[in-house]
C-alpha cells in the first residue's frame, strides 16, 4: 500500500531532541506505517525529531548526516541522545556514529523477525544499548531483549462504521457482505491460499464477496496473473475482486466495508493488518504465524489456521460467515481486544518506558 498524503497537522522537530526516530528506507512498508503512526503521538511525550524519508505524520526529515552533525554534543539536560533504529542498516549506521564517532547517543532497536537472525544482524544486534521485541516469541531470538511491546494501531483512525451492511453496499461490489485480505499479492503473504479458499468457500456463501486490498510488484505480476485465471475458471470472476494498490488514507474504508478480514501469510514477523481491521470491527481469520495467536481467541474474535492451509481456511471462512450477526459480535470482540492489549498508546508508552531506563542508566 501507498503512503498516505500528508492529511494531520505539520509537525515540527524539536530543536534539541532527546530522541531522534529513523526510518532510511525509501519504500513505504510496514516498518515505515509504524513509524508513521508514532512519531506524532512521541512528539506530544519526547523532545523528538525525525531522521528519514518525508512520512504523511508530517514532520521534517533530517539526513544522516544532520543527525550525526546535531549529536555531536549531549541534549540539554540528558548525558547523551537515543536513536531509535528498526533496519540493519540504521544499526550499523548508529553503532559507527557512536563507536567510530564517538557520539554521545544510546541506540535503541526494535526486532520483529520471527526466527533465527544471520551473523551480521545478531552482532549488531548485541551492540543495541536496548532492545524491543515485538512479541514473546520474536523476544525468544534475541537474548538481549530489553522489553516486549507490541506494535500498536490508532484506535480512533482505525474505527468501526455505524453499520457494516451500509458500509459495503458504499462499495459498489455485489452481496451484502465483504470479506478481505490486505498487504503486497505474493507468495509470502499467502494470497494464493485466499484465492484457492474463497474459490471453494464462495458458492456456499452467496451473498459474500472477496477482496485481495494491494500491489503485486513487477517480480510478481505473474503470480498475480495466474491466480486472476484461477478466479476466471472457477466463474467468480465479479465475487473475487483485486483492487490493486490501495493508498494508505483509504484502507479503513475497506476495512470497515468488510464483514471478515483474513490474514493467512505463510510467514510475518508481526502482522498489523488484521489488528487494524479488528479496530474496525471485523471478524479475523489468521494463520499462526505473526502475533496473530495473541489477537484471536478461537470463537471469540473469529478462527485460527495453519499456515499454507487452503481446505482449512475455506472451513474456518464458512464458520464464521455462517452466521453473519455472530460475525458481527466477533468483530465487535475484536475490537475490544486490539483497544484493551493493542493500542497506539500502550506501544508509545512501553516504547517511553524503555528510552526511561536508558536515561536513568539501568
Amino acid at each position: 500500500m501507498t503512503a498516505a498524503p500528508v492529511h494531520q497537522i505539520a509537525l515540527s522537530p524539536d530543536p534539541d531532541p532527546e530522541v531522534i526516530v529513523f526510518n532510511l528506507k525509501r519504500r513505504y512498508t510496514g516498518v515505515s506505517a509504524t513509524v508513521n503512526a508514532l512519531v506524532p503521538l512521541q512528539a506530544r511525550q519526547w523532545r523528538l525529531a525525525y531522521c528519514g524519508t518525508p512520512l504523511p505524520h508530517g514532520m521534517p526529515g533530517m539526513t544522516l548526516r544532520q543527525a550525526i552533525a546535531l549529536s555531536r554534543r549531549a541534549p540539554v539536560g540528558r548525558p547523551f541522545r537515543i536513536w531509535h533504529v528498526r533496519r540493519d542498516h540504521e544499526m550499523a549506521a548508529g553503532l559507527w556514529a557512536r563507536d567510530v564517532l564517538q557520539l554521545p547517543i544510546r541506540l535503541v532497536f526494535t526486532s520483529a523477525a520471527q526466527h533465527r537472525h544471520g551473523w551480521f544482524p545478531r552482532w549488531l544486534i548485541s551492540r543495541m544499548d536496548a532492545v524491543i521485541a515485538t512479541t514473546p516469541k520474536a523476544a525468544s531470538f534475541v537474548p538481549n531483549t530489553t522489553a516486549v511491546v507490541p506494535h500498536g494501531v490508532d484506535l480512533q483512525r482505525f474505527s468501526p462504521p455505524p453499520d457494516k451492511a451500509s458500509a459495503w453496499a458504499d462499495s459498489g461490489l455485489p452481496g451484502r457482505y465483504g470479506i478481505g485480505v490486505f498487504g503486497r499479492v505474493r507468495p509470502d503473504k499467502g494470497t494464493d491460499v485466499f484465492v484457492d479458499a474463497m474459490i471453494a468457500a464462495l458458492p456456499h456463501l452467496p451473498e459474500v464477496t472477496a477482496v485481495i486490498a494491494g500491489r503485486a510488484m513487477p517480480q510478481h505480476e505473474a503470480y498475480q496473473r495466474s491466480l486472476q485465471a484461477r478466479i476466471d475458471a472457477a466463474g467468480l470472476r465479479e465475487r473475487i475482486r483485486f483492487l490493486g494498490e490501495v493508498p494508505a488514507a483509504e484502507v479503513h474504508r475497506w476495512y470497515q466495508r468488510c464483514l471478515v478480514c483474513v490474514a493467512c501469510p505463510r510467514y510475518e514477523p508481526f502482522g498489523l493488518t488484521p489488528f487494524e481491521a479488528a479496530a474496525c470491527g471485523c471478524a479475523l481469520v489468521c494463520s499462526r504465524t505473526g502475533a496473530f495467536e495473541e489477537l484471536v481467541q478461537p470463537g471469540v474474535q473469529g478462527e485460527l489456521v495453519d499456515t499454507g492451509d487452503p481446505v482449512g481456511l475455506a472451513a474456518a471462512v464458512r464458520r464464521v460467515l455462517a452466521d453473519p450477526a455472530a460475525a458481527q459480535h466477533m468483530g465487535q470482540a475484536a475490537r475490544a481486544r486490539v483497544a484493551e492489549r493493542f493500542s497506539l498508546a500502550h506501544e508509545a508508552a512501553g516504547i517511553g518506558a524503555v528510552y526511561e531506563r536508558l536515561f536513568r542508566g539501568g
